[in-house]
C-alpha cells in the first residue's frame, strides 16, 4: 500500500547525504536561533583547547552542549556537575554525527533556590571534612607589620581597606590582584592566597595576616568564593585569614574556613589593626596604674618597718644593756689575768730557788703522795677482799647491800680474793624462813 501511495506522489526530491544534512542544519538553526533550556549539567568536560563538553539534562531527556573557550573564560559560575542552570544560546547540528547540540552562549544559576541548595550541600561536605572546625582557627596577630590582600585592584574595596588601615595604625600594605567574578576567579584567589604562603618565613613581603575581600553583589556574582578551591586554600593557610566578602548579611563557605570573618571589608581594616591612639591611652593607663601600685606599696611598706619599728627597744637602752654586760666581761677578764699573772709569778719564783731548797720540797711533795696512795689502797676492793669480805652481786653483777635484795634473786655471785663462786637459789619446802639457797 505505501509503495502504491509512493508511486501516486509527484516526483520526489532526491537528496544526498550531506545535502539532507545542510538542509536540517539550516531548519533547526533558523527554527532555534535563540533558546533558553533549563537543566541539570551532566558530564562536563573540559577539552586542552579550553572548550568545555556537557549535556543537559531533566527527568526525560538530555541535550548536548558545548561552550567555547572565549565564552567560558566570561561565566559567571564555573561548569560542574549538578548544578541546575540555565543556558542561553543556539541550536545547531553536527554533521560528522548527524546530532544537534546546544552552543551556550550565557550560562546561569537556574534561580537562587538552585544556588542556595548547591551551597548547602558543598557547606556540608566541608563541615564533614573539618574544614571549619573552630579549633584549627589561628589567633589574628595584634600588631601585623605587614598585611596581605587579596582583591580586585580597582573599585571602592581595596581603597576603602588601604584608608582605613591608614587611619587606625599605618602597616605595610601589599596588594596581590585577583579577579573577584567570573570564570578563573575562584582559582586566581585560591593562587593567590597559596602565592602569598609560599612566601619563605622571614621575608619582608610574607605578611603577617591576609584579608581576602570583595564588595557586594549577588549570590552569583559571589559564587567564586563558594567554590572548593578557596575553601581548602582558606584552610590550608598557615598565615593567619580574614573574610571580608560582600555586606553584612552575605554569608559565603570561605567565612566558615576563614580564622575570622568580617562584615564588610572597612571592617576587615578594623580587624587587622587596632587604634594607634587607643594603644596609646592604654599604655597611659596601664602606666598610672603603676605609678600608683608602687606608690602604695610604698606606704604599706613603710607603714610596715615603722610598726617594726616600734617593736625594737630604744638604741640608747640597747646600748646601755649591752655596756654592762661588756662591763662584767671587763671585771672577770681582768681577775682572771691577775689569777694568771699570780701562776706565772709563783712559778717565776720557784726558778729562782736554789736546788737544795727545790730538793727539799720535792722530797716532801714524795711524801705526801706516798701517804695518799697508802690510804687510797687501804680502801681499794683487793685490800678489802683480802681482810676476809666478800662482794655479793645478782646474776647481773649488780652490787647487793642487803638480804632482803639477795632473797629476790634466783641467782648470785660472791667474789672473794682468790676468784667468784656462783650461787643458786634451791627452794626447800621444809625450810625456815630464810634458808633459801645451797652452795654450789
Amino acid at each position: 500500500m505505501i509503495a502504491a501511495m509512493i508511486d501516486m506522489m509527484p516526483e520526489i526530491k532526491e537528496y544526498t547525504v550531506s545535502e539532507i544534512s545542510a538542509a536540517i542544519k539550516k531548519l533547526v538553526e533558523n527554527s532555534f536561533a535563540f533558546v533558553r533550556v533549563k537543566g541539570e549539567i551532566f558530564g562536563a568536560k573540559r577539552a586542552d583547547s579550553g572548550h568545555w563538553y556537557l549535556s543537559l539534562k531533566d527527568e526525560n531527556s538530555l541535550l548536548a552542549a558545548v561552550c567555547w573557550r572565549g565564552v567560558a573564560n566570561t561565566l559567571p559560575l564555573k561548569i560542574e556537575d549538578g548544578i541546575e542552570v540555565i543556558a542561553s544560546g543556539r541550536i545547531t547540528t553536527f554533521n560528522g554525527r548527524s546530532s544537534y547540540q546546544l552552543v551556550i552562549e550565557k550560562l546561569e544559576i537556574a534561580g537562587e533556590g538552585a544556588l542556595l541548595k548547591l551551597l548547602e550541600e558543598r557547606k556540608q561536605k566541608f563541615l564533614a571534612e573539618g574544614l571549619f572546625a573552630q579549633e584549627h582557627k589561628k589567633p589574628i596577630p595584634y600588631l601585623p607589620q605587614t598585611i596581605g590582600v587579596i582583591t580586585s585592584p580597582t573599585g571602592a574595596v581595596i581603597r576603602d581597606i588601604i584608608h582605613r588601615v591608614r587611619d587606625r595604625f599605618p602597616s605595610r600594605i601589599i596588594v596581590w590582584p585577583t579577579p573577584v567574578q567570573g570564570e578563573g576567579a575562584a582559582d586566581k584567589i585560591a593562587a593567590a592566597i597559596r602565592g602569598f604562603n609560599a612566601l619563605p618565613l622571614g621575608d619582608k613581603n610574607r605578611p603577617d595576616v591576609l584579608i581576602v575581600a570583595r564588595g557586594g553583589g549577588s549570590l552569583e556574582d559571589l559564587w567564586p568564593f563558594n567554590e572548593e578551591a578557596v575553601v581548602r586554600a582558606v584552610y590550608d593557610s598557615e598565615i593567619p585569614l580574614i573574610s571580608a566578602v560582600g555586606h553584612e548579611t552575605d554569608t559565603m563557605l570561605i567565612d566558615y574556613a576563614a580564622d575570622l570573618r568580617a562584615p564588610t571589608p572597612t571592617g576587615a581594616a578594623e580587624l587587622a589593626v587596632p587604634v594607634k591612639k587607643d594603644i596609646y591611652n592604654t599604655l597611659l593607663t596601664a602606666d598610672l596604674r603603676m605609678q600608683n601600685a608602687v606608690t602604695r606599696y610604698m606606704s604599706e611598706f613603710k607603714q610596715y618597718v615603722e610598726a617594726l619599728g616600734r617593736g625594737i627597744p630604744p638604741l640608747e637602752q640597747l646600748v646601755l644593756e649591752n655596756q654592762q654586760k661588756i662591763d662584767d666581761r671587763s671585771e672577770r677578764l681582768k681577775l682572771a689575768f691577775a689569777n694568771l699573772l699570780k701562776d706565772k709569778d709563783n712559778l717565776l719564783k720557784l726558778t729562782n730557788l736554789k736546788p737544795f731548797y727545790i730538793k727539799n720540797l720535792l722530797d716532801a711533795k714524795k711524801e705526801n703522795l706516798k701517804n695518799l696512795a697508802l690510804r687510797l689502797d687501804s680502801v681499794s676492793v683487793e685490800s678489802v677482799l683480802k681482810r676476809g669480805f666478800a662482794w655479793v652481786s645478782d646474776g647481773q653483777f649488780k652490787t647487793l647491800y642487803s638480804a632482803t635484795q639477795a632473797k629476790r634473786c634466783d641467782e648470785l655471785h660472791i667474789r672473794f680474793v682468790d676468784g667468784i663462786v656462783k650461787v643458786k637459789m634451791m627452794e626447800k619446802h621444809n625450810a625456815v624462813q630464810g634458808d633459801l639457797f645451797d652452795d654450789l
